[in-house]
């Protein structure tokens, strides 16, 4: 496209700042350049004088795409190439794909304690109030594979203990060996939990927990709060090349 020269100024100042340019930004800048002005003062805070390295920055950014409440491809494929750029290695990258993976879990941490409520609600009989041994050991083993316990996952246990057990060996494969250090691991949660499209409390709660047990900083979490608060121009980078491409459909109906 044609750029205006303070359109080519403001495109500059996105890949100093940023450090790319992908072409779902043309729009933006071609139709708002007011806008994107301000989207790139907004989204460049935590790019001026962060605390977290670039990598770990674009690692928040390819698991909040890559988590199931958001499947944005085009923003996972580019924040891939560039952690991949700033030294991540593919094990850094699968892990964190692996640790975003585990989100669904929330169905049953929100669904069964709904579920307990109601069979007491109906008089229902939910089983007895301690654990078993086994259900003990699996606790334990939580416990010492995740580094924490929370109340939310009691009614799981209970409930169905097979389920429990396999969702422990499935989220445990990036704590078992892992690449990544467990501050890393715990802020990917922290991304997840409290992005737009997923605002789970008590899971967020519990992870900036975590987070700051590990050694994370107040500075390091509010990055990644800020760093995942971006999420909402995917509504302009998805959203302007439909436009686009309806007003070019427009112009060729109506001559």
């Amino acid at each position: 496209m044609e750029l205006t020269e303070r359109q080519r100024r403001l495109r500059e100042r996105f890949i100093e700042a940023r450090g790319y340019w992908n072409p779902f930004w043309d729009g933006l800048l071609q139709l708002a350049p007011d806008f994107f002005e301000a989207y790139l003062a907004f989204s460049s805070v935590p790019w001026r004088g962060g605390v977290l390295e670039p990598k770990v920055k674009e690692l928040i950014y390819v698991a909040i795409d890559a988590s199931t409440t958001h499947l944005y491809e085009p923003g996972l494929r580019q924040h891939i190439r560039n952690a991949l750029g700033y030294g991540a290695t593919k094990e850094e990258v699968m892990e964190v794909l692996e640790l975003t993976s585990v989100l669904g879990i929330h169905t049953c941490t929100m669904g069964v304690p709904v579920l307990l409520e109601e069979l007491a609600a109906a008089g229902r009989e939910v089983g007895p109030a301690g654990l078993t041994p086994r259900q003990q050991r699996l606790k334990d083993e939580f416990q010492a594979a995740r580094g924490y316990w929370n109340t939310f996952w009691d009614g799981l246990l209970q409930l169905a203990p097979d389920f429990f057990e396999a969702y422990l060996a499935f989220s445990s494969v990036p704590w078992r060996g892992g690449v990544l250090e467990p501050k890393v691991k715990e802020l990917i949660y922290v991304a997840i939990d409290a992005s737009t499209t997923h605002l789970y409390e008590p899971g967020l709660r519990q992870h900036i927990r975590n987070a700051l047990g590990y050694g994370a900083t107040k500075e390091e979490v509010m990055e990644v709060l800020e760093l995942t608060s971006v999420l909402g121009i995917h509504t302009c980078t998805m959203g302007v090349p439909v436009l686009l491409e309806e007003l070019a459909a427009r112009s060729v109906t109506t001559g």
